[in-house]
């Protein structure tokens, strides 16, 4: 018993709800797995949890703004001598000053502080509330195994922070200064993976293809990774243009289970408007980037991140966005309007555009995604691919599944099929995702 009569020998449930990128993804398997250690049990539904957390992103102002609401829906389900926290990039973000903004709130910490998770969720039980948003430049975690979801497809951490210092970004603010694992830790993490099942694994990092442990790079990382016995699939994220080292394309390309697909963020089009983000490339140092992948690497697949609305973009900035997403060819991009974060350069940037007119770019934008997307998937109806297949479809009784070129593809299949990997002709796309029909039995199980 504690000081205020409860009773903490008895195994405790947290609760975590996870928003944003991969690397939140992986870090809420990686609370889990710390929690664990201490007798943590996780539960599906905040209801009757002892402890729950939000992992935050900090990227987008409407992100934030969206879980401090869901807080106050949480809060409905806090226990007695229960705790309500953030953790992650908006808690590093905003630190302590988020125990004033949100009195509801017990508990704040940054991406650096989950192993301090126990002690800190038993000092919020007892009363107090607390705020853990130091950098800790030597945390990787190596000794704290994340607690997964067993499947086919798992995400590995490689690189925690960035050195980058685009103006709109606030990551290097709430993540820290860019350092990698050592590589023999990666390939015993996903020796691991694969041990237990899993054939397909995403390396993940903010600025993935930059990986260097001080003795290998990311192109050593990629073969050593690649060579693990039984791992079919190897996919990374998110890379940076300038960073495809010719080192890293050889071993994309003699590397057989990296798959044929880059997500490679451009953002812009105009060369202006990359000059004002500090982006590292020119537009046409970008297109040079995928044309040397194209050449290496037959049949590969592209998306990317592109921001209207940056400050200062013109109409005719705005156009060299739309006529770079046709030279490129993208077969999907992520689009976003501007968010203002403070604490970023992009905020004291003058000629801020306006909502109106970023909404207006931000449709025609989409509107030019989707018709390139579309045109590309039809006239790949009929072709043949190898698909993993993932997890059951959102609706209609179908199993989704994924090409090694990252195209969905629905597939009537029993749930069994987890994990199977099928050869499958692609019968019709709706413009994003693909039908389709399997053409030859079970390649692989877990």
């Amino acid at each position: 018993m504690n000081a205020i009569g409860y009773n903490m020998s008895m195994p405790q449930t947290i609760y975590i709800e996870t928003y944003g990128c991969q690397m939140n993804v992986a870090d809420s398997e990686l609370i889990f797995g710390a929690l664990g250690r201490h007798g943590f049990v996780r539960a599906d539904e905040p209801a009757g949890a002892d402890v729950m957390l939000v992992n935050t992103c900090a990227v987008r102002d409407n992100a934030e703004q969206r879980v401090i609401g869901r807080m106050g829906e949480l809060q409905r389900y806090k226990q007695p001598h229960g705790v309500l926290g953030v953790v992650g990039c908006m808690a590093q973000r905003l630190g302590p000053a988020l125990l004033a903004q949100v009195p509801r709130v017990d508990l704040v910490v940054g991406p650096d502080g989950y192993r301090n998770l126990a002690t800190l969720i038993s000092l919020a039980q007892g009363g107090q509330r607390i705020a853990d948003t130091e950098f800790r430049s030597w945390e990787h975690y190596e000794d704290v195994p994340p607690l997964r979801e067993k499947g086919p497809t798992a995400f590995v951490t490689v690189q925690r922070g960035c050195d980058y210092r685009c103006t709109f970004c606030i990551v290097p603010r709430t993540r820290g200064p860019e350092r990698s694992r050592a590589l023999d830790d990666v390939v015993r993490e996903v020796a691991g993976l694969v041990e237990q099942g899993t054939s397909e694994v995403t390396l993940l990092g903010q600025t993935v293809n930059s990986d260097n442990d001080g003795t290998h790079d990311f192109a050593d990382l990629l073969r050593a990774v690649g060579r693990v016995d039984g791992l079919r699939r190897l996919r990374f994220t998110s890379p940076y243009p300038t960073d495809f080292t010719p080192r890293v394309i050889e071993a994309l390309a003699a590397t057989p289970a990296v798959c044929e697909h880059v997500h490679l963020p451009v953002q812009s089009g105009s060369n202006g408007v990359l000059k004002r983000m500090l982006r590292r490339y020119s537009r046409e140092r970008y297109l040079e980037v995928l044309a040397q992948l194209r050449r290496a690497i037959p049949g590969i697949t592209f998306s990317t991140d592109i921001i209207v609305g940056f400050p200062g973009e013109t109409d005719e900035q705005f156009g060299e966005t739309l006529t770079l997403l046709a030279e490129a060819d993208f077969d999907d991009a992520y689009t976003f309007k501007y968010s203002p974060r403070e604490g970023t350069p992009a905020v004291r940037l003058k000629e801020q555009v306006s909502d109106e007119v970023a909404s207006e770019r931000l449709a025609r934008l989409i509107e030019a995604v989707r018709t390139n997307a579309r045109r590309k998937n039809v006239a790949r109806v009929g072709e043949i691919h190898e698909a993993l297949v993932e997890r059951p479809a959102k609706r209609g009784g179908l199993m989704l599944a994924r090409t090694r070129a990252n195209h969905l593809v629905l597939l009537e299949l029993p749930q069994e099929s987890i994990g199977e990997y099928h050869r499958v002709r692609l019968t019709g796309t709706t413009g994003s995702t693909f039908t389709g029909a399997v053409v030859t039995p079970a390649l692989a199980l877990l």
